[in-house]
């Protein structure tokens, strides 16, 4: 007989999740106190724009509006690294911007000068996708336009 394991009252994968996280922040924290990043490395952060907490310029919103993948290289500035958040400046097309962004919306982080990664679950509090507008009902009688199918199917 094959046994089932119980399903487990203790969160384990949101616990993991959150202390994973936690190593994003600690590396934040680390290039804001030593003012930069050391060497080579720099970083890929991956986010969902519509979770909880989240904010950003709304044209960064219509241009991602799911999730969207920052770099911090050389031109940031700004940055400060909160207990469950971080804000940074930073330019898309030249044109500066201030983010915020709980750590609990980040899906991915990269340093790629190491080969480190981190992926991340998606959040639970992120908003869902607009719904998909209905086609319009077609305005002429469609009978002239459909083919049957049915002599060509096997049997």
């Amino acid at each position: 007989m094959t046994e089932t394991p119980p399903d487990s009252l203790i969160p384990y994968d949101d616990i993991v999740q959150d202390a994973l996280r936690g190593v994003v922040q600690r590396v934040l924290m680390r290039i804001d106190a030593d003012g930069g990043l050391p060497g080579s490395h720099h970083f890929y952060i991956a986010f969902r724009t519509r979770a909880a907490g989240v904010n950003i310029p709304r044209h960064l919103i219509e241009r991602y509006p799911d999730e969207m993948t920052i770099v911090i290289q050389h031109r940031y500035w700004e940055l400060a690294v909160h207990h469950d958040s971080f804000e940074i400046g930073l330019s898309f097309n030249q044109v500066p911007a201030k983010l915020h962004i709980p750590f609990s919306a980040i899906t991915g982080f990269v340093d790629p000068a190491v080969n480190f990664a981190l992926q991340f679950a998606a959040p639970a509090d992120t908003a869902p996708p607009p719904p998909e507008p209905s086609p319009e009902p077609p305005t002429e009688d469609p009978g002239g336009n459909v083919v049957a199918l049915d002599r060509f199917r096997r049997k």
